[in-house]
């Protein structure tokens, strides 16, 4: 499903913020990226859903070299990728049904089916009851969650999620992490940046370890 061969990413000023990384994740599979702050656990993301371009090395998603894709076809590729911030980057002059329901208005779907597909979204988080409500009302947690159901109103086949739970107590970080679970049991390959190593090690998930860009570790525990 995501393929990394060789791949290495330095920015302009010179960080490099990957360096020769290979590995594989397989469909439906879920599995957390660790290691210390600037490790390169979110430059690894973002090379899946094209935020960032490999400096060096190949990513495929999906059966897609994203060497090749141009800039007319990433939104096609940025469809199947549901993606999830620490920071929500919610629309807060807009409720919540209507921050859940964006990527659907943007594909262009009919209203009857926005709306069927929104609440179904909201009801899997736990928020259908507030809807309507100004995101802003919400606690972090909550909006956490309305990020998570923008995420994948859509149906994408892949979510990722760049430390979803950094702002979060750690029984509301258990429960969004649950979540997550939820959605890989149907067969979702998820894939999210995390530094909470014994909530992680709970979960009994697939860790990959990065240190200074270097992939040093990938593992498997046991829940």
């Amino acid at each position: 499903m995501i393929r990394f061969d060789n791949v290495s990413k330095r920015y302009p000023a010179g960080h490099e913020a990957l360096h020769d990384v290979s590995l594989h994740i397989g469909r439906g599979e879920m599995v957390f990226v660790t290691g210390h702050s600037g490790a390169g656990k979110s430059t690894l993301l973002r090379l899946i859903p094209l935020l960032e371009r490999p400096s060096r090395g190949s990513v495929v998603v999906a059966g897609a070299n994203l060497e090749r894709i141009g800039r007319r076809r990433i939104p096609e590729l940025r469809r199947r990728i549901g993606v999830i911030f620490q920071d929500h980057r919610l629309l807060f002059d807009r409720s919540v049904f209507d921050n859940v329901a964006l990527p659907l208005v943007i594909s262009g779907q009919p209203r009857g089916e926005i709306a069927r597909r929104v609440r179904a979204a909201l009801d899997k988080v736990g928020l259908l009851d507030k809807e309507r409500m100004a995101p802003i009302t919400l606690s972090g947690g909550e909006q956490q969650r309305v990020g998570i159901a923008r995420a994948v109103v859509s149906r994408p086949p892949i979510l990722i999620a760049d430390e979803p739970t950094g702002n979060l107590d750690p029984a509301l970080s258990e429960e969004i992490m649950r979540l997550f679970q939820d959605f890989n049991r149907v067969g979702t390959t998820v894939v999210i940046a995390s530094h909470d190593l014994a909530l992680i090690r709970r979960l009994g998930h697939r860790v990959i370890t990065l240190d200074k860009g270097r992939l040093i570790d990938d593992w498997t525990g046991a829940a």
